[in-house]
């Protein structure tokens, strides 16, 4: 998407360790009306397929999901990352490691919310080494859920999780697809 990839160039900034930096619009301050053609996006792709209910994980998923639900008139299900008081105990889990924070942590998602009689879209900001997607797709699995894709915003191609996904074929739609990068030579999208 080049609206997206020029959004990249002019707000990204990289810093080592080939860590892109979109707070401008995506990660920390939200640029709603973006956010909203990334969802409109996100739709032509996936219009075919009879989706149910959008799935991501929180927190940063939850700005792209939002949109993306509401447009296929669906609810927007985000795994937790910490159980809370007032989560029931009759959940699913799986186990993530966030490339971003360095750490492994349990996502969770009430039984209730999720069934085998839903077909999930799944949505993220990035895809760096698929942690988070598996984390997803295990947790449709033990809910018997359909996955009819993933939806990323941007996804770090130099990395494996875009590779790991599709092989346990399923389709990944990512909108901006980054080759390389570093703070001296910039962003290199794949063509």
């Amino acid at each position: 998407m080049k609206l997206l990839e020029e959004k990249i160039l002019q707000e990204g900034v990289v810093y080592p360790g080939k860590v892109l930096k979109v707070g401008s619009f995506l990660n920390h301050q939200i640029d709603v009306p973006f956010m909203s053609k990334l969802a409109e996006e996100f739709y032509r792709l996936f219009e075919e397929d009879p989706v149910t209910k959008v799935l991501t994980v929180e927190t940063s998923g939850i700005a792209v999901g939002y949109p993306v639900a509401e447009r296929f008139g669906v609810p927007l299900l985000f795994a937790k990352k910490n159980r809370s008081a007032n989560l029931a105990n009759d959940c699913y889990s799986a186990n993530v490691v966030s490339y971003t924070h360095g750490r492994s942590y349990d996502v969770v998602l009430e039984r209730q919310f999720l069934t085998g009689e839903d077909t999930v879209l799944l949505v993220d900001d990035f895809l760096a080494n698929g942690c988070a997607l598996e984390g997803l797709i295990d947790l449709c699995g033990q809910a018997g859920a359909r996955v009819v894709g993933a939806g990323i915003v941007i996804e770090k191609v130099f990395q494996e999780g875009g590779r790991k996904i599709r092989e346990r074929g399923i389709r990944v739609e990512s909108l901006a697809r980054i080759v390389d990068m570093d703070p001296e030579g910039g962003i290199t999208f794949a063509s």
